[in-house]
């Protein structure tokens, strides 16, 4: 599972990132200090079975810490884009191309006003952060559209003439950028096309293109550097009722972080507070640095960063963690780890889909699963719950 963290330059892109996977990403105050993507691995946060079945997990996919399992997710941070990233401009097709395996995008924007709109530094409050909202989204759906305009008229007459499916070969031509037949069908529903599609305007291409960038690459906005944003900014980006919205400091979760990892406070990720371990060891800067962040996540309930990566795995892609153990008695795999692995899978995924996300053979010789709570027998369509803990039994 790939997020990609995309925006313009100088918006705190790699801020994020580096909060997100404490990896070394540069980090500086000027445009395209990102050229190419950094890669690193983040975590949303599952309920781990272990204190429900009184056991001492041992992960191998994942981590747990009290209870709580880190479940992994990939997380690609992109270089700055400006306007006309799509035709080229500013390198701006090769970093839309390091989006193609994300499936869900965290579209990173400076809520202070505090950068024009090609990421030059100004004055707080002088730039209307909405219109780098209307700005990248644009990027992103004439990215797509471009994709599908190339050999357009061959696949438009092949879909009339040979009789293949325009979902179909519609998805053959996206193949490269992660997106599903089942969600290029959704966003030829949603544009409302049908019949030829030889036939269909340059507008409704566009549409199409605006309904496939919905379905298979969503886009969730963090409103960052909100701990020096004018009120009234935060104000107006609040009622936008159109677009899902977090408020965040991706500077104030890093210091948390690097803080957190020294010893020097208690934090997890996510929280809404930490805890100073030690005052001696801090500096009257460090302590008063620390305040100013404990006020911050009064008023906003924490950084937001945390929160708006899960918001993107588990609202926004409406995914669910599930546990396969071989041993339903035990809880473990052939190797005797307990609760060894969890997998995201979408919402309404069944017992056949885990055992097909397993691996491939247990999927093909499925005969049964097994609910490791109830010690029921369940059949290859059974739904799956969040934080089921299921055993696939197949044949050999």
């Amino acid at each position: 599972m790939d997020i990609g963290i995309i925006g313009k330059p100088n918006v705190g892109k790699s801020t994020m990132f580096s909060a997100l996977t404490l990896a070394n990403a540069e980090i500086a105050n000027y445009p395209f200090t990102t050229v190419e993507p950094n890669v690193g691995v983040a975590y949303v946060r599952g309920k781990c079975p272990c204190q429900e079945f009184e056991v001492t997990c041992t992960p191998r996919n994942s981590e747990c810490e009290g209870g709580t399992r880190l479940i992994p997710i990939k997380a690609i941070d992109v270089a700055g884009l400006v306007p006309g990233a799509w035709e080229g401009k500013g390198m701006g097709n090769q970093f839309l191309d390091d989006l193609r395996q994300a499936s869900v995008l965290i579209h990173i924007i400076d809520a202070s006003g505090g950068t024009l709109i090609d990421g030059t530094p100004c004055r707080i409050g002088e730039h209307d952060p909405e219109e780098d909202i209307e700005f990248l989204e644009k990027e992103v759906v004439y990215w797509i559209r471009n994709i599908i305009m190339k050999d357009w008229k061959r696949i438009s007459r092949q879909s009339v003439l040979v009789g293949i499916k325009i979902e179909k070969a519609l998805h053959d031509r996206l193949a490269g950028l992660a997106i599903s037949e089942i969600q290029i069908t959704r966003a030829l529903r949603a544009a409302g096309l049908e019949g030829n599609p030889d036939k269909w305007s340059d507008d409704e291409i566009l549409k199409l293109a605006t309904e496939v960038q919905r379905s298979g690459k969503p886009i969730i906005i963090a409103a960052n550097k909100c701990d020096i944003a004018p009120e009234e900014n935060i104000k107006k980006l609040e009622e936008m009722e159109d677009r899902t919205i977090i408020m965040i400091s991706a500077e104030y979760e890093l210091a948390l972080r690097r803080a957190g990892g020294a010893g020097l406070i208690d934090y997890v990720p996510g929280d809404s507070h930490f805890k100073i371990v030690d005052e001696t060891k801090l500096s009257a800067g460090q302590i008063a640095g620390l305040k100013k962040i404990a006020e911050f996540m009064t008023k906003f309930d924490g950084t937001g960063v945390q929160p708006c990566l899960e918001r993107a795995i588990f609202d926004i892609l409406d995914l669910i963690y599930v546990y396969p153990v071989e041993d339903e008695g035990k809880l473990t795999d052939k190797e005797g780890r307990v609760l060894p692995d969890t997998h995201l899978m979408p919402k309404g995924s069944n017992a056949k889909d885990l055992a097909y996300k397993v691996h491939t053979d247990l999927g093909d010789k499925f005969i049964r699963a097994i609910d490791a709570r109830t010690k029921r027998v369940i059949g290859q369509d059974h739904e799956l719950d969040n934080c089921d803990v299921i055993t696939i039994v197949s044949g050999r």
